[in-house]
């Protein structure tokens, strides 16, 4: 379990001051894997009270670039936050309602980092998604 003395450390240890907005912003994502920025938004003004909107998307981006959240945005959706980084791990998508899942990669150590021509890139990451319907979705009758 993650603790709010962990969340501080993770961001002294990034060079991020400790702010209320940034420690609850990375709870709220820490807590609600592939949330939108409109459900952070609404977790983080339940626990601080009055916070802009642009201060949580600010707060979204610092914590992006110090690699403490992951951004990933499936075609079709608005972006979504995890707090599961450097792991090279996937999601699959329900095309009827959205849900999102974290899928392993396949395996051994980062297959999919093995490309088939490089082209000259130094491949660092790949972000593979799988799309399909998930169980709540396959069990709604069709009308």
């Amino acid at each position: 379990m993650t603790t709010p003395s962990d969340f501080e450390r993770m961001l002294r240890e990034s060079a991020l001051r400790v702010t209320s907005p940034r420690l609850a912003v990375l709870s709220a994502v820490h807590e609600n894997p592939h949330a939108d920025t409109e459900s952070i938004i609404g977790v983080v003004r339940s626990r601080l009270g009055t916070v802009s909107d642009q201060a949580v998307y600010d707060v979204l981006k610092a914590l992006t670039g110090a690699g403490l959240v992951r951004r990933i945005q499936p075609q079709n959706s608005v972006a979504r936050y995890e707090t599961r980084v450097g792991d090279n791990h996937h999601h699959v998508v329900c095309r009827s309602c959205g849900a999102i899942a974290d899928v392993d990669c396949a395996v051994g150590h980062a297959p999919c980092l093995n490309a088939s021509h490089d082209h000259g890139f130094a491949i660092d990451e790949a972000e593979v998604v799988y799309w399909g319907v998930c169980a709540d979705c396959s069990d709604t009758p069709s009308s």
